[in-house]
């Protein structure tokens, strides 16, 4: 049922680790799009008090070097040359929505963790925020290269960095066309743990370990800070209404870099992985 996601259930610790393992670059295409809809289904149906236990939940990513490219720029590009905002939109909302269910930990006591050992680019980004916890590897980046084709990143990342950071910090980081380090990302309280190159599950075992006694009290915590830095869904979409608008005001050329970028990430992501 889920193509391009692998999923394994560790009963010890009462965690499940979820792979992406996408077909072609490592983006967010619809069927990828799908998966994660009836991931989060399957997990609500079949989680949860009175169900199989379940305390953490886990997202890294079967792409050697790539956690995630984000959105799927080929289909954008098509989208908006055919000046199709209807299209535009409704992905954008699909994004937005799976990101709010993720925000929220699916409305199950459990805590999520985000897996980076790799690059977090675009929307790979902005999914990550979602997490109540990031772990990254030394050597893994992040960033938002939505601005290089005239464009802003439209699905999660003004609303929650701006909470995390403040608004001249968020700017700097969405408009500003940088690509940042896990390091930085720590340094900014954006990662919350970092882990030697290939030692992140390792890392992740141990902050479930750590967790175990105060699992409760961090679930409360996280609800609060939910509470106090609340993100509306309403929010979210109309954000995608402006990614939308924007997005069938580029340029020909604008859409041409936005392939040339899918073309480049397609190439990476194709290239055997190098030993450390």
């Amino acid at each position: 049922m889920l193509d391009q996601l692998d999923v394994l259930y560790d009963a010890n610790v009462q965690a499940l680790w979820t792979y992406m393992r996408p077909v072609g670059r490592p983006s967010f295409t619809p069927p990828m799009l799908n998966d994660f809809i009836n991931w989060q289904r399957l997990i609500g149906a079949h989680f949860g008090p009175d169900r199989v236990p379940l305390k953490y939940l886990v997202l890294g990513s079967r792409s050697p070097g790539v956690f995630c490219f984000g959105g799927d720029l080929e289909l954008f590009a098509s989208l908006i040359r055919e000046g199709n905002r209807d299209g535009l939109a409704a992905y954008g909302y699909r994004c937005v929505e799976i990101l709010h269910r993720n925000m929220h930990s699916l409305d199950l006591p459990l805590l999520t963790i985000g897996l980076v050992q790799g690059q977090a680019l675009g929307g790979g980004f902005e999914a990550l925020l979602s997490f109540d916890y990031i772990i990254a590897e030394r050597g893994s980046m992040f960033g938002l290269p939505e601005v290089k084709f005239g464009l802003f990143p439209g699905m999660g990342a003004h609303a929650i960095l701006t909470r995390k950071l403040g608004s001249a910090m968020a700017n700097r980081v969405i408009m500003g066309d940088v690509t940042y380090s896990a390091e930085d990302m720590y340094d900014m309280g954006i990662v919350d743990r970092l882990a030697e190159p290939g030692e992140g599950e390792a890392v992740v075992r141990d902050f479930m370990a750590r967790s175990a006694r105060r699992h409760a009290g961090l679930i409360g915590a996280r609800r609060a800070s939910r509470r106090v830095e609340a993100v509306a869904l309403s929010e979210l979409r109309d954000i995608v209404d402006f990614w939308a608008d924007a997005a069938l005001k580029l340029r020909e050329q604008d859409l041409k870099l936005m392939e040339r970028l899918a073309g480049a990430q397609e190439k990476l992501s194709r290239a055997p992985a190098v030993a450390a």
